[in-house]
């Protein structure tokens, strides 16, 4: 099975894009997605303190990427957490920033869809 078709993440869902595997993934931080996420990382709001405090573990990182894939298709975990080395902390902050504004603040604004 294929990824989920390439498109452009829709900033005004949060979304943002990580490369892993060599392809682009759609990250959707979804309700689903970060109550999943919440369960394995504790609280959000502490998530959010740690990174801006300098203090987020390269694994939450990476299971928060994991947790707000919008298609897991042919991927194991250890693939993200690989995606985030190869790309290097601060590329990957990119998709992380966006994540973390969507926890914080929830729709950034109308949907121009």
């Amino acid at each position: 099975m294929s990824a989920e078709p390439t498109r452009a993440a829709n900033r005004f869902r949060g979304e943002a894009t990580l490369v892993v595997a060599g392809s682009p993934r759609l990250l959707r931080p979804s309700f689903a997605a970060l109550v999943a996420a919440e369960e394995e990382l504790g609280p959000l709001f502490a998530l959010v303190e740690r990174a801006g405090a300098g203090q987020l573990r390269l694994a939450e990182m990476a299971a928060l990427f994991w947790h707000c894939l919008a298609s897991r298709d042919g991927l194991d975990r250890d693939q993200v957490g690989e995606a985030v080395m190869r790309q290097g902390l601060a590329q990957s902050s990119q998709p992380l920033r966006m994540l973390l504004g969507q926890i914080l603040q929830g729709e950034l604004g109308d949907d121009p869809q």
